[in-house]
């Protein structure tokens, strides 16, 4: 019998001993050896990652990382320029901010935390209804989050960047996020001219933040149309981008970490919805005029 047993432990295979081990280990914690700025921090991370997805018997990744640590999306959500008005601080570079402090510590999550939000993220999906100008997260049922969103304007427009004549509504339809780019640069699509600054809507200016960009791909065709932030939140709530669904500086860091790669999306055109106070159904402003095409 004993000699079975010697031989059995034996047979395992590299990876069920990875799984034996992270499953009854505490998850494993990194000490930040030095501050963090928002210009630095995926690079940080991305190194965190490659060091470690070799030790555990799940595949590692920057969102796994980070929604194992909630603690840094709160971190990158209050480095929102109006937040930190708020604050009464004046933030003219936000790549500037430190979101890792010295002395913080990152959980590497063992596999039965890691296996909870692999199962969340697959359990998520991104709701946007247009006229309403909302964007919700759901896991499963669940409604996670709801924010306030602009999108395309009504309109046909020429845009320098596509080099055509493009109609600005948002498009709906039923799809997934298929990319992300971290270090986003900023055009104008209608004359293809590059910022490096925005005016805020307390006048001032500032360098533009470091925040990602989400690409969706809608029925089957990626339009370029993008889930990005809006450093002029008064242009909220209106029909005012390029085609794009844009959002709060804070919001797009929440919605970044809670939409992987292949997160469903759905963006749909609904007038009449329920009132989240009473439940009566309201209808809202055909803004496209999709009624009266009809």
């Amino acid at each position: 019998m004993a000699c079975f047993n010697i031989g059995y432990t034996y047979s395992l295979a590299p990876l069920q001993i990875k799984n034996i081990l992270f499953s009854n280990i505490s998850s494993k914690k990194i000490k930040i050896e030095k501050d963090i700025t928002v210009e630095n921090y995926f690079q940080f991370l991305d190194s965190i990652v490659t060091k470690h997805d070799s030790l555990t018997p799940y595949k590692l990744t920057e969102h796994l990382l980070v929604r194992a640590n909630q603690w840094i999306i709160n971190r990158l959500k209050n480095t929102d320029y109006y937040v930190m008005k708020e604050k009464d601080s004046f933030v003219y570079n936000q790549k500037k901010m430190i979101i890792l402090r010295k002395g913080d510590k990152l959980i590497v999550p063992n596999s039965k935390l890691a296996n909870k939000i692999l199962s969340s993220f697959k359990n998520t999906k991104i709701d946007v209804n247009i006229p309403e100008f909302k964007l919700r997260i759901f896991e499963n049922s669940k409604e996670l989050f709801k924010f306030p969103i602009r999108v395309g304007r009504d309109e046909k427009k020429y845009l320098k960047m596509a080099g055509r004549v493009l109609d600005l509504k948002t498009k709906t339809g039923k799809g997934k996020i298929v990319k992300y780019e971290r270090f986003p640069d900023f055009y104008n699509p209608a004359s293809g001219h590059r910022y490096y600054v925005t005016k805020r809507d307390d006048n001032k200016v500032t360098k533009l933040p470091q925040i990602p960009f989400i690409e969706t791909e809608i029925n089957g065709l990626r339009y370029g149309q993008l889930i990005h932030p809006t450093t002029n939140p008064n242009t909220l709530g209106k029909a005012y981008s390029n085609g794009c669904i844009g959002s709060k500086e804070g919001h797009a860091w929440i919605i970044y970490y809670y939409a992987p790669i292949n997160t469903k999306i759905t963006i749909r055109y609904d007038l009449r919805v329920k009132d989240s106070v009473n439940g009566n159904t309201i209808s809202l402003k055909d803004i496209y005029g999709y009624n009266k095409k009809k």
